[in-house]
């Protein structure tokens, strides 16, 4: 009972994350969208951005948002490579706030904390989520896992036949 309410609270968590993914996706997108529409719209202090200009800052911010929303949501659907995928766009994302510390430094480290998040929940223990929330077609992941998980799933002992 313990083992399969753990799994349900991992499941949620990667549903969180996927969620999470597509709002600040979202954001992004629309931050990007500002930039580049409307330049004077734009707060921000030259002098502590790294990059200073505001039409590359905006193209990244746009495509960097439809990227993170289209993983967002392949990954509420359980996708293995919207979790590598979303692992890497989100540790982009948070090196990338490294950037804007200067400038916004209470965003930037709320999007590093939440970017901490996120990849927490990406990577403890997939194969419990993926089998909560699916895998129609997909191959059993407790043949993928290694050693310990296969004998856990077993009830076996490792080294032990």
């Amino acid at each position: 009972m313990a083992a399969s309410q753990r799994g349900m609270a991992l499941a949620g968590f990667v549903a969180f994350a996927g969620a999470m993914l597509m709002v600040i996706g979202l954001l992004n997108f629309f931050q990007g969208l500002f930039a580049l529409l409307d330049e004077d719209r734009v707060v921000l202090t030259r002098d502590n951005l790294v990059v200073v200009d505001v039409t590359a800052w905006g193209w990244i911010l746009l495509i960097s948002g439809l990227l993170l929303m289209a993983v967002g949501g392949s990954l509420i659907s359980a996708a293995t490579w919207a979790r590598i995928a979303a692992m890497v766009l989100v540790g982009l994302h948070a090196i990338s706030q490294v950037a804007w510390l200067g400038a916004y430094p209470v965003w930037a480290l709320l999007m590093i904390g939440l970017d901490t998040v996120v990849l927490f929940a990406l990577t403890a223990r997939w194969a419990d989520v993926r089998d909560r929330l699916g895998g129609v077609g997909q191959a059993p992941w407790h043949a993928m896992e290694g050693p310990e998980y296969s004998a856990a799933a077993e009830r076996r002992t490792p080294g032990l036949s």
